[in-house]
């Protein structure tokens, strides 16, 4: 069960301080080691509950802030691994960090080599590759220019650079899964913000005399997207709790802040797809958000091998 204050400190806090830092962030907040054992700093929380509640309001403000690669796919790639190596410093904030699941990478005589493309921003790299959990410093980062310029992504190039061997990379599925419900939280937090938005806007422009949200279009509009949010926060409840795979919440999540994000510019009209409108940042993370940890409908794909 999470800290019932918990939303609103995170809430006030990036209101209050927008322009914080990682390290402030965490070390303020206690938010870096949520999952992080208490002998190295961190709150020892035994489920997502809480990490739920902290990428939801991140996700509200399209933070760029690394809680997603740091505080969660990190943290639990190094427990994953059986490593205690940087949790403390994880859970403090001094660093940020990053994690490269397999597939990009090769390991070969203690040296790393290849290039990881599209990764999330983080100081130290933990990378899965042959079989194990290393550290590595890449020989070169280059940012990633994307679509959503809310979240940084890099290309990371690993010319047979030393790897460090932190542990057995058996459990990056687990940890990618885990890294989905987060992920799904924040879609959740940013869907109910676009719901929000739209629900205000609806109240206050006026066509023929009336307020918009007086006409059944945008009444059944915005019911649509108030059933879609509901769902999804619903799901990224049940996933924290372990009661729900994580593709699932990861499918319902993507798909509802897409609907949000694109109803939200359909009620805003013309307004809405200008440059000055916050709508478009919305959209573009909520489109993001559907590529990174997978789509909703490689997660359904997912869920059915699973099921039948």
């Amino acid at each position: 069960m999470s800290d019932p204050e918990l939303p609103a400190a995170v809430r006030s806090y990036l209101a209050a301080r927008p322009a914080a830092g990682w390290a402030a962030f965490a070390a303020d907040l206690g938010v870096g080691g949520l999952t992080v054992p208490e002998e190295y700093g961190g709150a020892g929380r035994p489920d997502l509950a809480e990490v739920a509640v902290v990428a939801a309001e991140l996700g509200r403000v399209l933070s760029p802030l690394p809680f997603l690669q740091s505080a969660v796919l990190a943290v639990e790639a190094l427990r994953a691994a059986g490593s205690d190596h940087r949790l403390g410093e994880l859970a403090e904030g001094s660093v940020s960090a990053t994690v490269v699941f397999p597939g990009p990478l090769r390991l070969s005589g203690g040296r790393l080599y290849g290039v990881a493309r599209h990764v999330l921003e983080g100081e130290v790299v933990l990378a899965y590759a042959g079989g194990a959990l290393v550290e590595a410093v890449p020989s070169r980062r280059e940012p990633y220019r994307t679509m959503d310029a809310s979240r940084p992504l890099g290309e990371l190039v690993f010319d047979g650079v030393p790897a460090r061997v932190l542990g057995d990379g058996g459990g990056w599925e687990r940890v990618r899964d885990l890294g989905i419900v987060a992920l799904a939280a924040e879609q959740a937090g940013g869907a109910a913000r676009c719901l929000e938005a739209a629900t205000a806007y609806a109240k206050v422009r006026e066509q023929f005399g009336r307020p918009i949200g007086a006409f059944q279009a945008i009444k059944h509009k915005l019911a649509e997207v108030h059933m879609a949010v509901e769902t999804a926060q619903a799901a990224v409840e049940a996933a924290a709790r372990g009661e729900l795979p994580a593709v699932a919440a990861g499918s319902v999540c993507g798909t509802a802040y897409l609907l949000a994000a694109g109803e939200n510019i359909q009620v805003h009209g013309g307004i809405g797809v200008t440059w000055e409108h916050e709508a478009h940042r919305y959209f573009k993370r909520a489109t993001a958000d559907a590529c990174l940890l997978g789509s909703p409908r490689e997660h359904r794909a997912r869920l059915a091998g699973t099921l039948f």
